[in-house]
């Protein structure tokens, strides 16, 4: 079960012709990648959610609190995807250093992580869309607007639509994507530097006192009265004060996600030992730096306690008396929510092809398509899945599993980092983690942090997939992994 696979050997195994990507990303595109996925939800709708329920105008630094706890693991996923290229992210990187169970965990993780990324985001989208919509007069039926506007029962089809679109997008190429992806990240960048220098005029000083306001105890039922940290440490939840920071922090993290999507493209990289460390860290330090810049602004704009939950950043400029920035920001995160879900899309078929190159899946979806190169098959199969969960699912509830999956992989990576240091001394590393093994313990212990402060029915959850997975793996995947096998039996 903790078997690895040397780093050469996975490198060897893209070299093979029926199972090799096409290189064609550079340092811009994995930059703009991290950006389009990082900037979406989070900034957009999180905002307001968290500064009206828990840290108030601190939020910005609970964004700065997540921005650290990101910039620890992106240190190691830098290290990793520089030294091994290949496609699979965390799981790839577990695989050569803590054995093939491990891997397996994570790539399973992944695969969670992402499909409900996509889907969340994807509803979203289709609401954004539909408010649009409406401005204009355009109504959709309500039986095609999601289970959440028709009162339990109706299919998104706009969420549905956008998925599969994405899917043949992601089948023609990876290189398009990175055009498309441009194009959008562009508008939504500007969309944020409207909300800065526009917001920035309309900020009361009198709107950021108290900046931490006095703690209270959250209400039963609200969902954030149930850290496991609670049970752990007998540590009493609040709602704002310094511990109310550390609580939205472990909300606002999902504002981050995307960074490591990068990594799972390391093997379309055209020089990934150089351009993997740029796009990871480059992106992820553009976006926190925006996050900050936005939250000070709408909290200054309008009072905490009156902030929208569902469009703070439009209905603060509402409520100063500018609609105009207010459709303007609308229009804007509708259409940067599409690059958010092509790139979740991108890096969940990238680890189930990968997962699959290995034998740990079914080796029909690891082939890559003859002319454009891009792994179709677990495309088409992942997308037209998420297409559907996303048309027929209200997932709100189900969005912190995305949360917790993403933390337990910078676990796992940061872990990595310290055992393959010590097992493989003479791998050459172009890019190094600063202070090992201080900065991948420190990025393990804020991970765990930020996961204790989640709620403990996500925890629930997230072990009851877990579980699945393991009887996936002992049903079939450890019997049929290329590395338990030798010889002719090893080869597709």
């Amino acid at each position: 079960m903790f078997r690895t696979k040397t780093v050469e050997q996975s490198i060897r195994d893209t070299e093979e012709p029926e199972h090799e990507l096409k290189k064609s990303l550079s340092a811009l595109d994995l930059t703009v990648f991290g950006v389009g996925v990082i900037i979406g939800t989070g900034i957009f709708v999180l905002t307001g959610k968290v500064a009206k329920e828990t840290a108030g105008p601190a939020t910005a630094l609970a964004f700065v609190a997540a921005g650290v706890v990101c910039a620890l693991a992106a240190l190691c996923y830098a290290e990793f995807a520089s030294t091994v290229p290949v496609a699979g992210s965390a799981y790839t990187f577990s695989y050569a250093s803590l054995g093939e169970v491990v891997a397996w965990t994570i790539g399973w993780d992944l695969v969670l992580e992402f499909a409900l990324g996509t889907a969340v985001v994807a509803v979203g989208w289709s609401g954004y869309v539909r408010s649009l919509m409406d401005n204009i007069g355009w109504n959709m039926p309500e039986a095609l607007s999601g289970p959440e506007a028709s009162d339990g029962f109706g299919f998104d089809l706009l969420a549905f639509v956008l998925v599969l679109l994405l899917t043949a997008i992601l089948v023609v190429g990876v290189k398009l994507s990175a055009r498309v992806t441009a194009l959008v990240v562009a508008i939504k960048v500007t969309v944020v530097l409207i909300v800065i220098i526009a917001g920035s005029f309309f900020i009361k000083a009198d709107n950021y006192s108290p900046f931490i306001p006095d703690a209270v105890t959250p209400p039963a039922g609200s969902g954030w009265d149930a850290p496991l940290v609670q049970l752990m440490f007998g540590y009493e939840p609040t709602n704002f004060g310094v511990m109310g920071i550390f609580t939205a922090a472990s909300v606002v993290f999902f504002a981050f996600i995307g960074f490591d999507v990068v990594a799972t493209a390391a093997e379309e990289t055209k020089l990934p030992q150089r351009d993997m460390p740029r796009g990871i860290l480059g992106s992820l330090l553009i976006c926190t730096v925006l996050y900050v810049a936005v939250s000070l602004v709408v909290t200054g704009m309008q009072h905490y306690s009156e902030l929208s939950v569902s469009a703070p950043l439009a209905d603060a400029f509402k409520a100063t008396g500018h609609p105009f920035y207010a459709g303007t920001i609308s229009f804007g995160a509708a259409v940067g929510l599409t690059t958010v879900c092509m790139i979740l899309l991108l890096g969940q078929t990238r680890v189930f092809f990968a997962m699959s190159r290995d034998g740990l899946l079914p080796r029909f979806f690891s082939v890559t398509h003859p002319k454009f190169r891009t792994p179709y098959r677990p495309t088409i199969l992942l997308g037209v899945l998420i297409a559907i969960i996303a048309g027929f699912t209200s997932l709100e509830e189900l969005a912190t599993l995305v949360n917790i999956g993403t933390l337990f992989a910078f676990v796992v990576v940061a872990l990595g980092v310290i055992v393959l240091r010590r097992t493989r001394p003479d791998l050459h590393r172009a890019f190094r983690t600063p202070w090992v093994p201080v900065v991948p313990i420190l990025s393990v212990a804020a991970s765990l942090w930020l996961m204790l402060n989640l709620p403990a029915e996500t925890w629930l959850r997230f072990g009851i997939w877990m579980a699945l997975g393991y009887i996936v793996y002992f049903a079939y995947s450890r019997g049929h992994s290329r590395l338990g096998r030798t010889g002719e039996d090893a080869k597709y």
